[in-house]
């Protein structure tokens, strides 16, 4: 028996039905947690239920589609008590898993940390997680050296 393949087309918004449209609203209702229930969040963009479960597990916001499960991070940390702690608890507060932490000795106040993470379960997008560790006090420089999936 021939194994069903699943095609996919990267479609613009504009040409997106107003069901589908609606339903990554009601979607995003439902992942921010601003409704608890999808009869809350269909009623809140005025949308069938049965439209919202005809499209909900078809139809996703490409940057959902792209987005890799684990990235490496490089990171140039103060050598100060607790910004190590600070950092891995950012990284928890996004719902990300630490997979392995690489530090080298603290040389001129600073220390090269390496991160390796997985997102499959991230809250934010990436480049907003990236952002703020970036924004941390004790960060001197945060980037991206590597991405793949699991």
């Amino acid at each position: 028996m021939a194994e069903k393949i699943d095609n996919f087309y990267l479609v613009r918004q504009d040409m997106l039905t107003e069901a589908m449209q609606k339903t990554l609203d009601a979607k995003a209702l439902l992942e921010s947690g601003k409704v608890q229930k999808v009869a809350e969040a269909v009623q809140k963009v005025d949308l069938s239920r049965s439209a919202f479960y005809k499209y909900k597990d078809a139809i996703y916001p490409f940057h959902q589609m792209i987005q890799e499960q684990i990235i490496t991070l490089s990171i140039q940390l103060a050598d100060k008590s607790g910004s190590l702690s600070a950092l891995l608890k950012e990284v928890a507060k996004a719902n990300s898993n630490v997979l392995t932490i690489n530090q080298s000795i603290p040389l001129q106040g600073r220390a090269n940390v390496t991160l390796t993470v997985d997102t499959s379960a991230l809250k934010v997008e990436i480049r907003d997680l990236v952002k703020r560790i970036q924004a941390m006090e004790a960060v001197e420089n945060a980037e991206i050296v590597g991405s793949g999936s699991l």
